[in-house]
Formats: C-alpha cells, structure tokens, sequence
C-alpha cells in the first residue's frame, strides 16, 4: 500500500477511475431490475431482454482488437473520453425503443462505447500513470467495482419508480455526460507515462521477446475463467436451487457472494506488492474446482453449500484481479495496452457466451451438468497457469 501514500497523482486518477467505472458498470446493469418491465414494453420474453446484455458483450469484444492501436496511439485519456461520447446515444436511443431491433440497436452503441470506458481502458490508464505499481493500483480499483451491483441496483430501482425504466436510461445518458466526460477530461493526465526504473528496465533491456505461444496460453487462461465466472455468477441463485435450498436460502445464500469477492480483492490487494498475477491466479484458480467438486459431491448438504460459497466467492474474486494483472508479468508498459486489447475480444465473448451454455446445461442436466463444464475449464485454467508460471520472464522472477 506504500504506492497510496507516496504518489498523489496516482491516488487521484485512481479516485477519477473509481467513479467512472461504477457510473459504467452500474449502469449497464439495467436487466436484472427492470428486466420485466423491459420485456412487457417491448413485447419480448424476459430471456430476449438479457441478450442485451450479450450484445454489449459481443460489441465489446469485436472492437477491442480494433482499439488497441488508438490506446497506444493516443493514450486511456482520449479513448475512455471519446467512448464515454459514444455511448450516451445509446441509453437516449435505448429510452426510445419500442420494438427489439431498436432495443438491441441500443446495446450495440453501448458496447461501442464501453469498449473504450469499461475496464481495459481503466487498466491502461493506470498502467500508464503507475507503471511497476499498476498491479496494486488495478487491485485497489477492483475493490471499488466490485460494488457497483450492491450500489446501482438499488440506484435504478428507485430511478425507475420514479420515472419509470425510460427516463433511468436518460438519466444515466445525463450522468455519463455530465460526471464522467468532465472527469476525463479534467481530472486525468493527458498522457502520463511513468518512468520504469529497477526491474522494469532490467527487463526491457535484458529479456527476450514475449513467444506468441506465451500470449497464446494467456489468452487461453484467462478466456477458460472468465467464461466460468461470468457464467457461474449468472446462474448462481438458480445452482443453488437446483442443489436443494429454498428460494428464500438460495438468495440470503447468493448474496453473501460479492462480499467474500470483494473481501478476496482486498486481501490480494494488501498484499499485491509481494505476488504477481500468475501467483494469485494459481492460489485464486485451485480454490474454484476444489469447490465445484465438493458441491457436486455433497448432495445439497448446508455445510457444503456454505463452503463452496467461500471458496468460490474468494477464488472468484482474486482471479478476477488475476485476470486483469497477469498481462503485467509478461508485457511492459508499451506493450500492455496493445496486449489487453486484444485478450479483450476473447474474454468479452466467453462472457456473452456462458450464461446461456451454462443455464442450458443447468436446465438439461441439473447442477452437475453445468459444475461438471466449469470443473473442466477451471482445471484446463490452473494447468494453464502452471506453464505460465515456468515462462515467467527472468526479471519478473527476480523480482
């Protein structure tokens, strides 16, 4: 945490980034509030409402790649700002939706413009104003995101009681333009790049390329949990349903999970200074099949529900710092923006693809069917992250 007390600059981009990322994903998070209300307007069924979702997902992904020369052209700062431009039309257009072409039409602007805000531009920003440090800067954000449900939910549901889901959208639209623009604009470096000295030096002087094999199985682990994560998180209160708990359990049950989550981060995050992403993600990654494996094995017992909610919440919840900080180890500051552009593709369409595979193997087989998938993927990720772990760069091993 000595990076908090020794870099104001960093702190206050961090505060800036803090705000923006909880306005843009709790703002998206639309659907599971006025899920119902969206589908009778519309005249769709509640599943088609959640595409949307998919959609920005799926948009999100394909222009990642495409981004990725514009943040290393022109810096986080200019991109996050025009994506956060880009993406006001689209809650007005969305407000203005009376059919689902115009509904899915929304979210594809949304993606467009959450490619550039959401995440990986936050990433990169702080790559660029932290340099070696970003691994705590980026765990010290995520604590903060990681409450953008727990804030924004209530959020939207008040708005929409207000004013119904519509003028929710137009608020938010007025939000991204009246808060997160102006904080780009003046409240983030123009383009400050961080001098990299000691290891970082050592490293882009001494090292040799980064194989594309190497990139190849980050990708892979990454892309393997991410789709277990956001699948398993969509499907969540259902599981424990079909694992025997009543409705009402299975929620008080649910809802202790993004608090073990978030309190995982915080963990990692007191002590981001002293492992790097892989060591989180082996620790983080080992906790997810252990926990899938005995919720499947137990037959619905409480104590093994309750475990499983543990060591799932926290495995979960580190490997989501993971998933944005194993990038570091093996690209350095140059390089970091190009690399989490293109992971983003990958990444953001395993996200829009498992809540479906996953609910569909829940619906067809039961708990074990859709544990049975994650338990795979989660072993694939861990081996993944073993060769990884034996590439690790000979700077970022000395280190």
């Amino acid at each position: 945490m000595q990076f908090l007390k020794s870099d104001g600059r960093l702190i206050g981009v961090l505060m800036v980034l803090a705000i923006t990322q909880l306005i843009g994903w709790g703002t998206i998070g639309l659907p599971p509030i006025v899920g119902r209300e969206l589908a009778t307007d519309l005249g769709v069924s509640l599943p088609m409402v959640f595409a949307g979702t998919s959609t920005l997902y799926v948009t999100m992904g394909l222009c990642a790649p495409w981004l990725a020369k514009a943040f290393a052209r022109h810096g986080a700062r200019k991109v996050m700002m025009a994506g956060t431009i880009v993406a006001v039309p689209g809650y007005i257009v969305l407000s203005l939706a009376h059919e689902p072409m115009l509904y899915f039409a929304a979210w594809v602007v949304l993606g467009l413009g959450g490619s550039a805000t959401l995440s990986t531009g936050a990433y990169i920003m702080l790559n660029e104003v932290a340099g070696p440090k970003a691994k705590s800067a980026i765990g010290a954000l995520m604590l903060v995101t990681g409450l953008s449900g727990s804030i924004f939910w209530p959020t939207t549901s008040f708005l929409s009681g207000q004013f119904g889901w519509r003028g929710t959208c137009l608020v938010y639209a007025a939000m991204l333009l009246l808060v997160s623009l102006p904080l780009y604009a003046f409240a983030t470096p123009r383009r400050a790049v961080a001098k990299e000295t000691g290891v970082a030096q050592a490293r882009k002087a001494d090292a040799p390329p980064i194989p594309r094999s190497t990139f190849g199985l980050v990708v892979a682990a990454i892309t393997l949990n991410a789709f277990v994560s956001f699948g398993l998180s969509a499907i969540f209160v259902e599981l424990l349903r079909v694992e025997g708990l009543a409705p009402a359990q299975a929620i008080a049950f649910g809802s202790m999970l993004g608090v073990i989550q978030v309190s995982a981060r915080g963990l990692d995050f007191l002590g981001g200074g002293r492992w790097d992403g892989i060591t989180t993600g082996l620790v983080a990654g080992t906790a997810l099949p252990v926990a899938m494996l005995l919720l499947m094995l137990s037959e619905g017992a409480t104590w093994a529900v309750a475990a499983f909610i543990l060591l799932y919440g926290a495995g979960s919840g580190a490997m989501a710092v993971a998933r944005a900080t194993i990038p570091l180890v093996f690209y350095d500051q140059a390089e970091f923006a190009k690399a989490s552009s293109m992971i983003a593709l990958p990444l953001n369409l395993a996200s829009a693809l498992s809540p479906p595979v996953l609910a569909g193997l829940l619906t067809h087989f039961g708990g074990r069917g859709a544990l049975g998938l994650a338990f795979v993927f989660s072993c694939a990720a861990v081996l993944i992250l073993v060769l990884l772990a034996r590439r690790r760069p000979r700077s970022a091993v000395a280190a």
